[in-house]
């Protein structure tokens, strides 16, 4: 159960609190989070949703490590991870994070086979190894017959299937989605959903997913609403 208010001693695969943002532009200050406190448990597909400039973004990425907090803490799998050093978090990111974009970030001149083993070929698994995982997060997706193909030979679709294949290959501890669905057509967005629930279901992922398509929060466990940098209670979003 995902909790706004979270209790110090709470045993969650995510844990943030005290968590504050802000940004200086010039002479002002812009406060982008404020005393934010969540606990996610593994295996929970949360959906965030609010205005744009609510900070949802800003929250998934201090989350993933890719930015620091003003104040407060992240602590991860029991990885207080706004302590780590900087060479430290990029190895940490590598390990148990999975990035899905809206615009797939997809590399034009390489196969998807050879953009999903990208996160690997700064591992130390062999090539038969990484093909092996490559090949099973294609599986997984259900891309095994494309596997050859360039981005600008696939569908929309199978270009983000691509990408939540790249994201899926070094088995990370949870999933970071931004606007996974935004560029995507209904039916196409309903597979992505779709999958997305498959990785919670059938894989225990925990997925964390910042949308503006009250669809794509239907499918979440939760959804959270962000409010000029405060987190409001949790609800289950109306589904039809």
């Amino acid at each position: 159960m995902v909790q706004v208010n979270g209790d110090a001693k709470s045993d969650a695969l995510i844990q943030v609190r005290n968590l504050h943002k802000t940004y200086t532009r010039g002479n002002e200050s812009i406060e982008v989070l404020k005393n934010l406190n969540l606990d996610i448990n593994r295996g929970e597909f949360i959906a965030f949703m609010g205005p744009s400039g609510s900070g949802k973004t800003t929250l998934l990425n201090l989350i993933g490590g890719l930015d620091l907090p003003t104040s407060g803490s992240i602590i991860v799998d029991n990885d207080e991870i706004t302590k780590i050093s900087a060479k430290k978090l990029t190895d940490w990111r590598a390990r148990h994070v999975g990035f899905i974009f809206q615009l797939y970030n997809l590399i034009p001149v390489l196969t998807a086979f050879q953009n999903v083993e990208l996160p690997l070929l700064l591992t130390r698994l062999s090539r038969s190894q990484r093909r092996e995982h490559v090949e099973t997060a294609l599986s997984i997706v259900g891309l095994e017959d494309r596997m050859h193909h360039f981005p600008r030979q696939l569908s929309g679709g199978q270009e983000q299937r691509t990408a939540i294949a790249r994201a899926l290959v070094s088995d990370p501890t949870f999933l970071l989605c931004d606007e996974p669905t935004g560029d995507l057509d209904r039916t196409s967005a309903n597979e992505i959903l779709g999958l997305l629930n498959r990785l919670v279901e059938e894989f225990d992922k925990t997925i964390l997913m910042v949308t503006h398509d009250p669809v794509a929060a239907c499918n979440a466990h939760t959804t959270l609403h962000l409010e000029k940098g405060i987190l409001m209670e949790s609800s289950k979003t109306e589904c039809k």
